[in-house]
């Protein structure tokens, strides 16, 4: 699904923020990618949507750009328009006629708990309802690969299980790729197949890749008890401490010509 070899990415400085990253995700695979404050972690979605531009490196994609989904921190709503509206948006604009659009918004939005809230706008939603709205939105356009950049920080731990519980399902369902981007170590093993571990930055490089040997379907609060969830925790806050401690790697010498 995807293949990034060699990546290296800066915002101008004298060092780039990550350097040499190298990183895959199979079909229907959920991986997160967790690292300290400063390594690049949205810097590496960015630059798969090509909102960001690679000083070097290949990323590979087996999908086209419009089966690629992006869900960021804050939702993208426009206020002017309902629930339904907002998530027919990206319908609209790939050509689906607006009776369609509107038909597959709403069934979207009751697959993620709305049914019925269509017709209302962004004011009259609260934080939870407001993402369910961007879940919509995103996987009302049937994407294949899905980015997520810490989607949720901004809810509280009730209603953040349960938006997160249902896009899981929602996921799971589906077969969509995922590569999530968080800072929340438990997050990271409940819902992902794997945990990529970036180093410090600058020059930051994937120091570990832990699988998570947990059966799917997961539920999210039974998961955190499960006999692999606390070793799997312990090793990857080890690895975030060691990756805090390790100096930058250097970037290779360049070859002459």
């Amino acid at each position: 699904m995807l293949r990034i070899n060699g990546l290296t990415l800066g915002y101008g400085g004298p060092e780039p923020v990550l350097a040499n990253l190298d990183l895959s995700l199979k079909e229907a695979q959920f991986a997160s990618l967790v690292g300290p404050s400063g390594s690049g972690k949205t810097s590496v979605l960015r630059a798969i949507t090509g909102l960001q531009r690679a000083q070097a490196g290949v990323i590979d994609l087996s999908v086209p750009p419009a089966e690629v989904g992006f869900l960021f921190q804050d939702d993208a709503l426009l206020p002017w328009r309902t629930a339904a509206q907002n998530v027919a948006l990206g319908l609209r604009i790939h050509g689906m006629s607006k009776a369609d659009a509107l038909a597959r918004a709403e069934e979207w939005l009751a697959r993620l708990g709305l049914a019925g809230f269509g017709g209302r706008f962004p004011r009259q939603l609260s934080g939870g309802q407001r993402k369910r709205v961007a879940i919509a939105q995103v996987l009302a356009l049937r994407p294949r690969l899905l980015l997520m950049d810490e989607p949720f920080a901004s809810l509280d731990a009730i209603v953040r299980t349960r938006v997160t519980q249902d896009l899981l399902n929602l996921v799971q369902r589906e077969g969509i790729s995922v590569l999530l981007v968080t800072h929340d170590l438990e997050e990271s093993i409940a819902l992902s197949d794997v945990v990529h571990v970036l180093s410090n930055g600058p020059r930051a490089r994937i120091l570990a890749s832990r699988p998570v040997s947990i059966e799917r379907p997961r539920d999210l609060v039974a998961t955190r008890g499960h006999p692999a969830f606390a070793p799997l925790l312990r090793q990857l806050w080890r690895d975030l401490e060691g990756a805090s401690s390790l100096p930058a790697e250097p970037l290779p010498e360049p070859v002459a010509a």
